[in-house]
């Protein structure tokens, strides 16, 4: 996928999400559903993961490669590294520290969602910015979950993240 099409999936899922979630009634959105997040909860998580990815975007790329290194492979195509994605989650990844939202709750109403619109339209505006389509294969950083991956990759993890927390969100609504 090229940086053109990047930016259309992200633009495209990070709207679709926030359609989806700004519609769900109170109770569903904030419902605590037995051992798992609320809904409130899952769109935290994403603002916390899509910062963290606008953190790679928006440092210099000397501290980049500093940190992550120069890749010592090409990217892989965004099937590939969904698949790859899906696996560790199999295996039993999931979030941990830093990532795990803290309880939100109807008294803040649905302000996670503007913070979803404002982190969302900061990541796309930072990787536009700062980003040139050939820069986004040369530079790893460090993924929680994935260990070494290259920025197009982040910008794939970013786009199928954001969808599989969305398809998630939606089989949890019907529950309520």
């Amino acid at each position: 996928m090229n940086k053109e099409t990047i930016m259309k999936e992200s633009e495209k899922i990070f709207q679709r999400m926030y359609d989806y979630c700004r519609q769900l009634p109170d109770e569903t959105f904030f419902g605590v559903p037995e051992g798992k997040w609320t809904i409130a909860q899952h769109v935290q998580h994403l603002v916390i993961s899509t910062k963290m990815s606008t953190a790679a975007f928006a440092i210099p790329k000397f501290l980049v490669s500093l940190i992550g290194g120069k890749p010592d492979r090409p990217s892989m195509n965004f099937y590939d590294f969904t698949e790859k994605y899906q696996l560790k989650l199999k295996e039993g990844g999931k979030a941990s520290g830093r990532y795990i939202p803290s309880n939100v709750n109807a008294v803040s109403g649905k302000a996670v969602l503007v913070k979803w619109q404002k982190t969302t339209s900061h990541y796309l505006r930072t990787i536009d910015r700062n980003w040139k389509e050939d820069q986004l294969d040369n530079y790893f950083v460090l993924h929680p979950l994935l260990g070494k991956i290259t920025l197009r990759e982040l910008c794939y993890f970013t786009v199928h993240h954001t969808d599989h927390h969305l398809r998630g969100i939606k089989r949890q609504a019907l529950l309520f």
